[in-house]
């Protein structure tokens, strides 16, 4: 990988970047600017990749050096990018090792902007990462909003933090023709059936599921929205989350979306049952008295009831947590509900379902005989997921 540092004060993140990038396996290239060597010097970032920073077009190493740069990179990422870079690299100057490598490359490339939110809104900047997105292909990834330098007050401007880079980059090379360009739609998490204004019905799902979902579909390349329910574990970088609460509110935020989506994926634990009437101030044991009844009314069945508005030639995955039957069960509700797959759950396995990190599936397709999985992650059953889906995808074109 190269790692493109130009002359701004998040030079100093771009260190982290390198680390994480070497931690995870990558050979990194550092490709510095004359001005990023104001704010950081080349043997910090030696010391974290174990390799040279290079600076210099011309060198011992010969002429040629940004050649063999842009001939090897599997990736090229300029991080942070200031608005002086962005206009060199937009005319396609060639006045130092980074833009001739830039130049030399044909690897997918990514532009991390940092700069002053007023430098990032001028005309000519948007016209330069236009220029650089719409005609050269680059990914440009931020910038964030938030705290610039001392001064400089809050606004967008500043470098994504190392962290997305990394996951930026990740998605880049891990770019799925299977996936790329895909509209993704997948919903996570429980539902909350309120009660009153502080008690309410639901269940023990965490999310973790759907998010992983997300999470890979979106480093394939993927435009991925989630509708997720009140979540346990944090929201994934890059995916669109659209946060309900109500089975009623996941019901129509999914109508509202899945008529223009590729890929469906139901992996929200819906609440069947919600209250039928609701208090609207809170319950008070004293006046309710020693014994409770709730009357309850059914929710609406979310993939059954958006069946019709399905985009012809979508892929849908709905998902199965039994008790009992579980390869019977999850074949009669495939057929009911028009899904391609069912990932089926057995409920009383510790190592699956709810508030655990693994999971133990069972895949069970429209066509073909069931396919029962070892335990492994989410992340990894995700991934086992896509996989399956990604030659579905290729049969509904």
């Amino acid at each position: 990988m190269v790692l493109g540092v130009t002359g701004g004060i998040a030079a100093y993140k771009s260190v982290q970047v390198a680390r994480d990038l070497t931690r995870l396996g990558a050979e990194v290239d550092v490709v510095m600017t004359a001005g990023a060597g104001r704010f950081v010097r080349p043997l910090s970032f030696e010391g974290v990749t174990g390799r040279p920073a290079l600076t210099d077009l011309f060198s011992a190493d010969g002429a040629a050096q940004h050649i063999r740069l842009g001939y090897d990179a599997d990736v090229v990422c300029v991080a942070p990018t200031t608005a002086d870079f962005i206009a060199r690299a937009a005319q396609g100057r060639a006045n130092d090792l980074l833009s001739t490598t830039l130049l030399a490359t044909r690897a997918p490339v990514l532009i991390s902007p940092a700069m002053n939110d007023r430098m990032f809104a001028h005309p000519q900047t948007q016209r330069n990462l236009k220029h650089l997105h719409e005609a050269l292909g680059y990914a440009i990834v931020g910038p964030a909003s938030g705290p610039l330098a001392f001064g400089e007050g809050e606004g967008p401007g500043r470098m994504l933090e190392p962290g997305y880079i990394v996951q930026e980059i990740g998605r880049a090379l891990g770019a799925d023709p299977a996936f790329t360009g895909r509209k993704v739609l997948i919903t996570a998490g429980p539902t909350r059936e309120p009660l009153d204004p502080v008690r309410y019905l639901g269940n023990r799902s965490s999310g973790r599921m759907g998010f992983a979902l997300a999470e890979a579909a979106w480093l394939r390349g993927a435009d991925v929205c989630v509708v997720a329910g009140p979540v346990a574990v944090p929201a994934p970088y890059g995916p669109e989350i659209v946060s309900v609460e109500t089975a009623l509110e996941m019901h129509a935020a999914v109508g509202e979306r899945v008529g223009e989506t590729d890929l469906n994926i139901f992996a929200a634990a819906v609440a069947d049952f919600r209250p039928t009437d609701p208090s609207e101030d809170k319950l008070k044991r004293a006046e309710v008295g020693p014994e409770f009844q709730i009357g309850l009314t059914a929710n609406p069945d979310i993939a059954a009831e958006t069946k019709s508005l399905r985009r012809g030639g979508a892929v849908t995955v709905g998902f199965a947590l039994e008790t009992s039957d579980l390869v019977e069960n999850a074949q009669r509700k495939l057929d009911d509900k028009g899904f391609d797959l069912i990932v089926a759950n057995d409920a009383t396995d510790p190592l699956a379902g709810f508030d655990v990190d693994t999971n133990v599936a069972t895949l069970v397709w429209r066509e073909g005989e069931p396919e029962a999985l070892p335990t492994m992650t989410k992340h990894e059953l995700a991934e086992r997921i896509l996989q399956g889906v990604a030659a579905l995808l290729g049969e509904g074109e």
